[in-house]
């Protein structure tokens, strides 16, 4: 097989945290959508979910269809990154009421449904040596450029901030994002297509035992990161309110705390390659589950350093298996059924997302929010069940 071109990965990786930047894009800014849209406040649930339930929806429809295994993924990597950016800029319209936002936020995710995942794909049609480290860089990018919203806001904060800023700049990466990968990505040389969609496909790789196991320990795994990713701001928030001697911005500790996670992929990528892809992901979801149980303690503290420390710690750990998830699902999935094998692994596991969300958005109108956290720790007791009872060699 010839060497990969260094710029390959390069240009995958901008071009994921170029798009990815779509993800919490509302999020970032939230209060500012509730009060010029007269939401109510659990719109925050409501429009996260939008997006991971459009997000389940897109990957159904492509696992369905197998469409990344018969079509150029360089190709619907753009046109996704298109539809995304103006969906994403149809917040702007005047006229959003609460059900037109969540209409747009599901349609947001139903594009990125044509860019996380298939960005993978594109990744592992590259790299056969090495495919751990090179999803580290990728998870990486999606981690960044969920985070990226809050750093836009943080900034423009410091200038005169408008909220639609963070709108069209989010937009404009996943444009931009979108062109890196059609005019600089051609398909992969491990690439093979199908000719003719399988309906049955998605029955059949679940059959495959290692395989299974990867995915659920993944499920488990995202029971408790993007629960955790949405409650920062509010657990930030809560943190002030408690203690009103601190006073740190809530956009800028999101950013950090959310980011740091980009780092511990990166860590965790190359910690595999020595140390295994298997036992890498289990030390960091059992890392990330104590974080869960530990919360409750570290939160009630007045001291805004061991708070800040450890939410960054929690942040690294919370996504740094997620890569290597998706690597032992590439590894035991056949070539040609690669790209719906990580396709409808992101769905169900973004369907998981929700349910975590929406839960905890319900139950906290009536419990401490820090009483809940530990809550998170089922994700991880159920992910590290599933990858220690796999075979050995995963």
């Amino acid at each position: 097989m010839p060497k990969v071109p260094f710029q390959i990965l390069p240009i995958i990786v901008i071009a994921q945290f170029c798009c990815t930047s779509l993800w919490f894009a509302g999020n970032a800014v939230m209060p500012e959508l509730i009060q010029n849209f007269d939401l109510p406040v659990t719109a925050m649930g409501h429009l996260t979910s939008a997006v991971q339930l459009g997000f389940i929806l897109g990957s159904l429809i492509f696992a369905f269809f197998t469409l990344s295994d018969r079509y150029s993924p360089s190709r619907l990597f753009f046109f996704s990154a298109l539809a995304g950016a103006l969906f994403n800029l149809g917040i702007l319209w005047q006229d959003n009421n609460l059900i037109s936002l969540i209409i747009l936020r599901f349609l947001t995710g139903l594009a990125l449904a044509g860019i996380y995942p298939v960005g993978m794909k594109i990744a592992a049609d590259y790299y056969r040596e090495g495919l751990g480290r090179s999803l580290g860089f990728l998870v990486g990018a999606l981690v960044l450029g969920t985070a990226f919203p809050h750093l836009i806001k943080e900034v423009t904060g410091k200038i005169e901030f408008k909220w639609d800023y963070v709108i069209l700049t989010t937009s404009l990466l996943s444009l931009l994002g979108g062109i890196f990968i059609l005019l600089f990505i051609k398909d992969g040389p491990l690439i093979m297509r199908r000719t003719t969609p399988d309906f049955k496909l998605v029955s059949k790789i679940f059959r495959n035992r290692k395989f299974k196991s990867a995915a659920f320990a993944y499920f488990g795994h995202m029971w408790e990161l993007y629960t955790f990713w949405a409650f920062i701001p509010v657990i930030l928030i809560l943190y002030r309110e408690v203690h009103p001697s601190v006073h740190f911005s809530i956009s800028f500790f999101s950013f950090l705390i959310i980011g740091a996670g980009a780092l511990g992929c990166v860590i965790a990528g190359f910690i595999s390659e020595k140390a295994g892809v298997k036992k890498t992901a289990g030390a960091a979801l059992l890392l990330s589950g104590l974080c869960c149980l530990l919360s409750p303690f570290i939160l009630i503290q007045n001291s805004e350093e061991i708070l800040v420390m450890f939410l960054i710690l929690w942040g690294i750990m919370v996504v740094a298996d997620s890569p290597l998830f998706s690597t032992l699902v590439a590894r035991n999935t056949d070539p040609e059924s690669r790209g719906t094998a990580l396709t409808i692994v992101n769905g169900i596991g973004f369907l998981i997302t929700i349910f975590s969300i929406q839960i905890f958005s319900f139950i906290s109108e009536f419990i401490d929010l820090y009483l809940l956290l530990p809550i998170l720790a089922l994700g991880p007791v159920f992910g590290l069940f599933h990858l220690l009872k796999t075979p050995r060699r995963i």
